[in-house]
């Protein structure tokens, strides 16, 4: 296995050397990788590498040699230090943009907010018609009460959902003696606002060694969601390491090295159908000796097979519970967000067989189902970590309830 490094260059530049890029072969460890000869994983690993150096050049087989030997800490430093030094130059760039990325920060906040509530409009159109007729209603009565719950049904946030924030609006109502439906708006707005908190430690993976691994079905955004997360993570300052876990998937592999380019993030990786848990043994080697600060681990998704993904998942997990004890352990869930109640259900199996610690949601911008974000936390109690609305690397960003909330609902002044 090889690591890539790619130089971020522009989002619309597409690597074509990753057309003809050369995959490193997993198999030497795949094969040593035994449930019964866990304790020769490492000495296989160690063969691996001189195989691996044999096929490259001097240079390079010394680089991967320095880099992959984590008991060696100064070595590792050394390499560490050779593979970024680039010149003073290169020096100087690194700094003119972190300087540029501190004072582009807002600015881009700012503008994923405007893509937000650009891309949930289906989902608040979907809204804004009948919640202008409901609160511009004379009374508060059981008809109020009935008319509320379809929209917020039809906006798909389900059943048990809806049947928790109407509790809490009529709390709040009775409470307030609230007697103007037009009083309810705000009440709404802050009930849901109010189901869809987030954690204070929901991101304290990035203050400490973490490794997240990556699952859901085939199709939900997976792949591109671990490249856009590393992206994230980097622009922060993070030194973040990819692993092609996803061995099974044609042009897995292929596709997380060209989002490993664009983040401009390394990645560990090995050819189609090689044993993932080979892969991941391999990356975590690398985050430990290259002390990267987050491992992101893409995995199949078949959920189909309940059973083979299980216990893939399951060898995946004891490979990192015995070489990596130390470090934070994150499990995202990567769900389509126009898949609407389908993607609840899916959140629901794959909490069955993984410890799900994080929900992401892609698609919200070509849906009128964003509904389903506040259903899937209510009901499984397991907050939204990140929403995606956009292809772009940097269309992917922490949830903010405040912002999603505000996105949902159609503006005042436009009422």
């Amino acid at each position: 296995m090889f690591f890539w490094r790619k130089k971020k260059k522009p989002e619309e530049e597409l690597p074509e050397e990753l057309q003809d890029a050369e995959v490193g072969s997993g198999d030497a460890v795949s094969e040593a990788y035994d449930e019964e000869t866990a304790g020769d994983a490492v000495s296989a690993f160690e063969g691996f590498k001189s195989e691996a150096s044999a096929e490259a050049t001097p240079d390079e087989s010394a680089d991967a040699e320095a880099a992959y030997d984590a008991e060696a800490a100064d070595n590792a430093d050394n390499a560490e230090d050779a593979y970024d030094a680039g010149g003073d130059d290169d020096a100087e760039v690194a700094d003119d943009a972190d300087n540029a990325q501190d004072e582009e920060e807002p600015v881009k906040k700012k503008g994923f907010f405007k893509r937000l509530f650009a891309g949930m409009s289906k989902t608040r159109s979907s809204l804004a018609d009948g919640l202008r007729s409901l609160f511009g209603g004379s009374r508060i009565d059981d008809d109020f009460y009935e008319e509320l719950e379809e929209i917020l049904i039809m906006a798909d946030l389900g059943v048990t959902t809806t049947e928790g924030i109407l509790e809490g609006l009529r709390a709040k109502v009775k409470e307030q003696h609230i007697k103007e439906p037009a009083e309810c708006r705000q009440l709404l707005m802050d009930t849901i606002r109010e189901q869809m908190a987030v954690p204070e430690d929901a991101y304290e993976f990035e203050n400490k060694p973490s490794v997240i691994l990556m699952v859901g079905v085939n199709g939900v955004g997976k792949t591109t969601t671990a490249g856009k997360i590393a992206g994230s993570l980097k622009a922060d300052g993070k030194r973040v390491l990819l692993a092609a876990a996803d061995t099974f998937r044609a042009a897995a592999t292929e596709q997380l090295v060209e989002w490993s380019h664009r983040a401009g993030c390394e990645i560990i990786a090995a050819k189609e159908g090689a044993d993932p848990a080979a892969v991941v043994f391999d990356a975590v080697t690398a985050a430990k000796a290259r002390k990267a600060d987050v491992l992101i681990c893409d995995t199949a998704g078949r959920l189909h097979n309940k059973k083979n993904l299980m216990d893939e998942l399951g060898k995946i997990n004891r490979v990192i519970d015995r070489e990596y004890p130390d470090a934070h352990r994150e499990t995202f869930v990567v769900l389509d967000g126009t898949t609407g109640q389908n993607a609840l259900v899916q959140a629901r199996e794959f909490n069955e067989i993984a410890d799900i610690t994080g929900i992401v949601i892609t698609k919200l911008d070509g849906t009128a189902k964003g509904g389903i974000a506040i259903a899937i936390q209510k009901e499984l109690g397991i907050p939204v970590k990140y929403i995606g609305v956009g292809e772009k690397i940097d269309d992917m960003q922490k949830f903010d309830p405040d912002a999603f909330v505000e996105a949902l609902f159609e503006p005042v002044g436009e009422e």
